[in-house]
């Protein structure tokens, strides 16, 4: 019977899983990890005993189905050696890499609000500065004096002469100030001036111009409620924080806390303020100072949602007087007047003159005091009802239109003296310098 051969010739691989079949012994041959460096000058060689071994291992012990002929013979020498080589190639110039875990981050993405907030406060965050307040203190042993800090708060730097401005109440009381910048060096401040009536004081440090960069000042005439803010502080002695909202009110009162005088127009907002963000920025949308954070509401002393701040249309006047003069000149009248509560209690509208010094523009006009009579009975004083026409209803009625007028101003003085009325004329003096 006669068979016939395919015309599809069909190798035996040394690969294939065939019973009692032994792996080849291949000599010479080795595979290069991945610290290894292929040696040229022998890769020909390792190629040809490679194939070398592959054929007499393919003669020997592989022997195709069929004997074939001569020219097919040629042709599966020829197509063995193709695919020997082929096989060699690839083994010897790939380099085998260990297994490693790529893992593909994909780059973040930030939306367009964040990144003008990041934006923001990269840019403003060298303006802003920390201030430690130290006093003298004697311990009680040893007797030595020694300088500990007593309280801190922030700043900012208002330009490359070294003048920052914070709040008064931020540096009452200190024997010494230490400002530290942005990169964290640190340098002695000394009082250029303040207002205690405004809680604004200017301080000056001795650095570099290269460190100082003054911060954008911008305008709170035409702010508007809703519109977003920003404040920079050290908060609690945390480093340059940023706290974000929106200003929820506008033209509030406050009073200073140092002299209980009314600041007016303040920005209320509820950008988180904490202790130790007194003094800070607060910014709009595009980075421009609109004010100076000065208080919170809040029954525990930490942020409740109502922070307060000084426009900077205030802050403006009285900085460029504080550093071209050391002081503010504000108009008085030269009095100390009762209580609100006090002067209601009596069923009156106005402002009770307690005292009128001889020297003060009150006393030079006349204005009386309250004192007792021979027998200790209280005989009151004038109460002021009006200034220029405006009614006085209590003392934040007074330092409102007293705000408006300037040193050397002459202001008509409607006052109830027992139970008639009298307008006296009063010249405005300058507020006494403080130290």
């Amino acid at each position: 019977m006669t068979t016939t051969c395919s015309s599809s010739l069909v190798i035996s691989s040394s690969f294939s899983r065939l019973p009692n079949r032994k792996s080849p012994q291949l000599k010479h041959f080795s595979l290069l990890n991945n610290n290894s460096k292929i040696n040229t000058n022998n890769f020909t060689s390792r190629a040809l005993c490679f194939l070398h071994n592959l054929l007499i291992h393919s003669n020997n012990k592989f022997p195709f189905s069929k004997v074939p002929s001569p020219s097919s013979s040629s042709i599966e020498s020829l197509l063995l050696v193709c695919t020997s080589l082929s096989l060699s190639l690839s083994i010897f110039v790939t380099q085998v890499d260990s297994a490693e875990a790529f893992v593909v981050t994909s780059p973040r993405k930030l939306q367009s609000d964040e990144l003008a907030t990041v934006r923001l406060f990269q840019e403003n965050t060298p303006s802003v500065v920390y201030i430690t307040n130290l006093a003298v203190k004697q311990d009680a042993f040893t007797l030595d004096v020694l300088e500990v800090p007593q309280g801190s708060g922030s700043g900012f730097v208002w330009d490359r002469d070294g003048h920052i401005v914070t709040n008064y109440h931020v540096i009452r009381g200190a024997s010494d100030l230490k400002v530290t910048l942005a990169d964290q060096s640190t340098y002695d401040a000394t009082v250029v001036g303040f207002d205690q009536d405004k809680d604004v004081a200017v301080l000056r440090v001795d650095a570099p111009k290269d460190k100082l960069r003054p911060i954008p000042v911008g305008v709170s005439a035409d702010l508007l409620v809703g519109q977003k803010v920003y404040a920079i502080g050290n908060p609690f002695g945390l480093d340059h924080t940023l706290t974000t909202g929106v200003i929820s009110g506008l033209r509030r009162e406050i009073s200073s806390a140092a002299t209980g005088r009314p600041i007016q127009d303040v920005i209320q907002t509820d950008a988180a303020i904490n202790p130790g963000n007194s003094g800070g920025p607060l910014l709009d949308s595009s980075g421009s100072l609109i004010g100076i954070n000065t208080a919170i509401y809040s029954p525990s002393g930490a942020s409740s949602g109502v922070g307060f701040s000084i426009p900077v249309d205030t802050v403006n006047g009285i900085v460029e007087q504080l550093v071209k003069f050391g002081k503010v000149t504000r108009p008085i009248l030269g009095i100390k007047f009762a209580p609100d509560q006090s002067v209601e209690q009596l069923g009156v509208s106005g402002v009770l003159v307690l005292d009128a010094p001889a020297n003060g523009p009150a006393g030079k006009a006349g204005l009386l005091s309250t004192k007792r009579d021979a027998y200790g009975r209280l005989i009151l004083g004038d109460i002021i009802t009006s200034v220029n026409g405006k009614k006085v209803t209590n003392g934040s009625d007074l330092y409102r239109i007293l705000d408006q007028c300037n040193v050397g101003d002459q202001v008509t003085v409607e006052v109830l003296r027992g139970d008639h009325k009298e307008k006296i004329p009063v010249t405005l003096e300058p507020k006494a310098d403080e130290t």
